[in-house]
């Protein structure tokens, strides 16, 4: 067992590094004042450097590495800012995975290569008004209806709701209810019948713009099929990946937080010394790094043994879990040691803090997480809606 990155994943993660550092924080700083999103520009600079096809196939012009060299370059751009770093979390993790593992040859072809190439967003239309974690109780529809598909209903807390290209809409077939029913289709912006609701203003997440996606009779190819009713299960098991995602997008912030820490407490100084000459504060960095290098062995775990198949639930829940409470904590003791200066919006601690909160919300709460580790541990799935 070789805990050692290779040269490869050290000269990706150095070039990543290198990158985000040098371009990144600027913009990061101004997506954060303005709630914007980054610019399609930008985006397709990340495609012209390879940054949206690590892990993708080389035939459609991916880079056909492994999952743990996408998450080192996701990393990297998550310290700096997690907008900055959420076109790259969708493309390598995120919804763009679902279309490469169950859509057709020829949606592969048409969307693949535009995202890897810069040009198009992918973003996942799931969650309505009464489902989020009980998502079967979706009510979004679609019929089919010769070689089209007709969908009616409403998203809601959809990333990328507005700035995204293509949305992988969950919906219901032929009004078969429960998971039965369950499929997913790609929606586009343009559709007719699509329209977005107002921005939600949120605690963090800024320049990671949100929003209902409202969708009326509205229109599609057959072809923009991904998974028909029953194939529930499988959507799910994509959520593997994006767990890892959800996780390392946590570990970016917690690993920036403790870099800012590292740097305050050996300038800033009390009592004629550095105050890292404190016992106190020793502690609380000894603890933030416990906590950060041990998220980020779990999250390595479960990509390294998925090899170039989908993470385990189990791996992939205990990475997410693990994470999402780590950040919270690491942020808040981040703050706590740089006082005023990490309470201050002059400095990135505080947003770290709101942005790192997000992510045991988003993408399945730590409390699902914990009910997944527990079923994947006595091998059963447990029936929440028994009384």
């Amino acid at each position: 067992m070789d805990f050692n990155l290779t040269e490869q994943q050290r000269e990706l993660q150095a070039a990543a590094r290198k990158f985000a550092r040098a371009e990144l924080p600027d913009l990061a700083r101004e997506l954060e004042k303005e709630d914007k999103p980054v610019p399609h520009e930008m985006v397709r600079r990340y495609g012209e450097l390879g940054f949206l096809g690590i892990n993708l196939p080389e035939q459609y012009g991916g880079l056909g590495l492994g999952h743990v060299e996408a998450l080192l370059v996701l990393e990297e751009f998550a310290q700096i800012s997690v907008a900055v770093a959420f076109p790259v979390f969708e493309a390598l993790t995120g919804p763009v995975r679902t279309i490469e593992q169950f859509g057709s040859d020829a949606l592969k072809a048409k969307i693949l290569p535009e995202v890897i190439r810069g040009e198009k967003i992918v973003a996942v239309a799931m969650s309505e008004p009464d489902a989020g974690t009980a998502l079967t109780d979706l009510t979004t529809t679609a019929k089919m209806d010769g070689d089209s598909i007709v969908l009616n209903g409403r998203k809601r807390w959809s990333s990328g709701a507005g700035h995204s290209d293509y949305y992988i809409t969950y919906c219901r077939f032929d009004s078969v209810e429960g998971a039965k029913g369950i499929g997913a289709v790609v929606v586009e912006k343009d559709d007719a019948g699509v329209s977005f609701g107002a921005r939600e203003e949120l605690m963090g997440f800024r320049g990671i713009p949100s929003a209902d996606i409202f969708l009326d009779d509205v229109r599609v190819p057959a072809g923009n099929l991904i998974v028909g009713a029953g194939g529930f299960g499988k959507l799910m098991s994509a959520f593997g990946l994006e767990r890892c995602g959800n996780a390392t997008m946590g570990l970016g912030v917690a690993a920036a937080a403790l870099e800012d820490a590292l740097a305050y407490t050996q300038e800033r100084e009390a009592f004629g010394k550095p105050i890292v000459d404190f016992q106190a504060v020793q502690m609380k960095l000894a603890e933030m790094a416990m906590q950060v290098d041990a998220s980020r062995l779990l999250i390595w775990r479960a990509a390294a043994n998925a090899g170039q198949g989908l993470p385990t639930v189990y791996e992939s829940s205990l990475a997410k879990c693990f994470s999402n409470e780590m950040v919270r904590e690491v942020t808040q003791l981040g703050v706590q040691v740089m006082g005023g200066y990490g309470y201050s919006k002059d400095y990135p601690m505080e947003q770290r803090l709101r942005d790192g909160f997000a992510w045991g919300i988003a993408g399945g709460t730590t409390d699902v997480q914990k009910t997944n580790i527990t079923a994947a541990m006595i091998g059963r799935r447990f029936n929440q809606r028994s009384k």
